[in-house]
C-alpha cells in the first residue's frame, strides 16, 4: 500500500487544516470581511447573524477537510477489506475511532489556554503545553518493540491521567467539567468517522447505494420541521447528546461525496502504477489551463456569492465550467481521472447553485443544502488542481509542508493553541502579537506567523515520525 500513497490527498488535507488554523489566527476586525466567516464578519458587526448569505474561502476549509477524510475511505478501509478484514470488524474500529475522536474533542475544548482562565496566565499556558506531552502516549503508536499489554497499560494510564487532569482543572468563568463542552468540528468528524465509515464498508462495491443514502437523510431533515412527525422525534433522539445529534449526518452530503473521489483517486493511482503510462503532449500544454481553471472556478464562486451577484455567477462558472470541459477532452494517464473529478463536481457544483436561493441563500451557519452541494463539488475541482501540483509537477517546496501536516492533522489542528501561544506567552512575547492588531496587513500577517510555527512543529513530529491516529 506505500506505493499507493496518496500524496494529493495529504496535501489537501493539509491545506484545509493549515487554512482552519490560519482563518483562526488572524487578527479579528480589522481584515476584509471576505477573511472571516460570512456570517461573523463586518456585515454583521463581527457578531454572529445568520441571516447574512453568502460564503468565504473561510467557510470551504471544513468542508474541504471532511471532503479529504470521505477521499480517504478506500485507503483506509478499503485496503482492509481488501486484506480480508470483515466488515463487522471495520464497525467495531470505527465506533472505536468516534470515541476516541469524541474524547480528544472535549480533552482539547477543556485545556485550551482561554477555557482555563480568563486573561489567559502562566498556569492556563503550562496547563496546555502539558496537555498536548499527555496526548502522546494517547494517540500516538510508541516505536518501540514492547508487549500488546505494555502498549495498552500507558494509554490507559494516558487517559486516565487526562480524565483526572480535567475533573480537577479550575476553570474560567466558574465553569465545571462537562462531556458537553466540546470542540464541535473535532465531534463532527467523529460523527463521520462512525457513521460514515460504516456506509462506506457496506457499499464499498455499490457507491450508487452510497450516494441513494443521502436523500433519506435529507428527508428526515427536512421532514422534522414539523413537530408531530416520527422524523421530528428522530431528529431529536439521542442516546448521548454530548456526543451523537442525528443532525451531524447533514455532513454525509460532504463525506459520502468525498468517499467517490477517493475511489476514483485509488483506481488512478493502481492504474498509474501498474502501466506508468506517460503523459501525452496536448495533455502537458493543457495542464497549466486546467490548473487555472479549477482553481478559477473556486474563487469565482467565493466572489459572487459573497457578493452575492447570483446570476453573474451562475452564468460565470457555467463558461468556465464549459471551458474546463473542452481542455479535458484530450487522452491521457491523467485526464481521464481529472474528467471523472470534473463531471461529479460539475453536476454538484451546478445543483448548489440551482439550490442556491432555498433556505434564503448559501450560507454555512445555519448551513444549507446548497452549502453541502457547492463546498462538495469545488472539492472535486481542489482534487484535481492538487493532483496536477503533486502528481504532475511536483511542487514539492510547496507542497511538500503540505503533504507533512496531512499526514499529521490532529497535531496540526492543536499546536496553535497547545503549543505556539503557550511558547509565546511563556517567553514574554505574548504582548507584542497586539501591536499586529492595527491594520489588515499586519492582521494577516500575525496568522501568517502563528499557523508557520504551528506547521513547523507540525513537520518535526512528522518527520519523527510521531504521529497521532484514532
Amino acid at each position: 500500500m506505500s506505493k499507493l500513497r496518496a500524496t494529493s490527498l495529504d496535501a489537501f488535507r493539509g491545506y484545509a487544516i493549515l487554512t482552519m488554523v490560519l482563518s483562526g489566527s488572524i487578527a479579528w476586525g480589522v481584515l476584509p470581511g471576505w477573511m472571516y466567516h460570512a456570517q461573523v464578519g463586518p456585515r454583521s458587526n463581527f457578531v454572529f447573524d445568520g441571516s447574512v448569505y453568502g460564503i468565504t474561502w473561510v467557510d470551504l476549509v471544513f468542508p474541504f477537510f471532511l471532503f479529504a477524510m470521505g477521499a480517504a475511505f478506500p485507503f483506509s478501509i478499503g485496503s482492509k477489506i481488501r486484506n480480508g478484514i470483515s466488515r463487522w470488524r471495520i464497525v467495531y474500529d470505527g465506533v472505536l475511532r468516534g470515541i476516541r475522536l469524541t474524547f480528544f474533542a472535549i480533552f482539547i475544548q477543556h485545556i485550551y489556554p482561554w477555557s482555563v482562565s480568563s486573561p489567559q496566565d502562566t498556569r492556563s499556558w503550562l496547563i496546555a503545553l502539558a496537555g498536548f506531552v499527555l496526548m502522546f502516549p494517547m494517540f500516538m503508536r510508541i516505536p518501540l518493540k514492547m508487549p500488546d499489554y505494555l502498549r495498552l497499560a500507558i494509554k490507559v494510564i494516558a487517559y486516565s491521567i487526562g480524565i483526572v487532569m480535567l475533573l480537577n482543572i479550575h476553570y474560567a468563568n466558574e465553569r465545571v467539567f462537562s462531556p458537553g463542552y466540546s470542540n464541535i468540528i473535532i465531534l463532527v468528524l467523529a460523527n463521520m468517522a462512525i457513521f460514515g465509515s460504516i456506509i462506506y464498508a457496506f457499499t464499498i462495491n455499490h457507491p450508487w447505494v452510497r450516494i441513494a443514502i443521502l436523500p433519506f437523510v435529507a428527508a428526515i431533515l427536512l421532514g422534522s420541521e414539523h413537530a408531530e412527525s416520527w422524523n421530528h422525534a428522530l431528529m431529536n433522539y439521542s442516546p448521548l447528546p454530548w456526543m451523537y445529534q442525528f443532525a451531524y449526518l447533514k455532513y454525509l452530503f460532504i463525506v459520502l461525496p468525498g468517499s467517490i473521489a477517493g475511489e476514483y483517486l485509488y483506481e488512478w493511482l493502481h492504474n498509474r502504477t501498474a502501466t506508468e503510462q506517460s503523459s501525452s503532449q496536448d495533455e502537458r500544454k493543457r495542464m497549466p489551463w486546467i490548473l487555472l481553471l479549477t482553481i478559477g472556478v473556486i474563487v469565482f464562486n467565493l466572489y459572487g456569492l459573497y457578493t452575492r451577484h447570483l446570476l453573474i455567477n451562475l452564468a460565470g462558472t457555467v463558461f468556465l465550467l464549459g471551458v474546463l470541459y473542452i481542455l479535458l477532452q484530450v487522452e491521457g494517464k491523467n485526464t481521464n481521472y481529472w474528467r471523472k473529478l470534473y463531471k461529479a463536481g460539475t453536476y454538484l457544483i451546478l445543483l448548489g447553485l440551482f439550490f442556491e436561493a432555498y433556505e434564503g441563500g448559501i450560507r454555512k451557519d445555519p448551513s444549507t443544502y446548497s452549502y453541502y452541494l457547492l463546498a462538495s463539488g469545488l472539492a472535486f475541482m481542489a482534487m484535481i488542481a492538487f493532483s496536477i501540483m503533486c502528481d504532475v509537477y511536483s511542487w514539492n517546496k510547496l507542497t511538500r509542508p503540505l503533504e507533512y501536516a496531512g499526514q499529521n492533522p490532529m497535531i496540526a489542528y492543536v499546536s496553535t493553541q497547545l503549543v505556539a501561544l503557550p511558547l509565546i506567552n511563556l517567553a514574554g512575547l505574548g504582548t507584542c502579537l497586539t501591536y499586529f492588531d492595527q491594520n489588515p496587513w499586519l492582521g494577516f500577517l500575525k496568522g501568517v506567523i502563528i499557523t508557520s510555527m504551528a506547521l513547523l512543529i507540525t513537520i518535526l513530529f512528522t518527520k519523527l515520525k510521531c504521529f497521532w491516529r484514532t
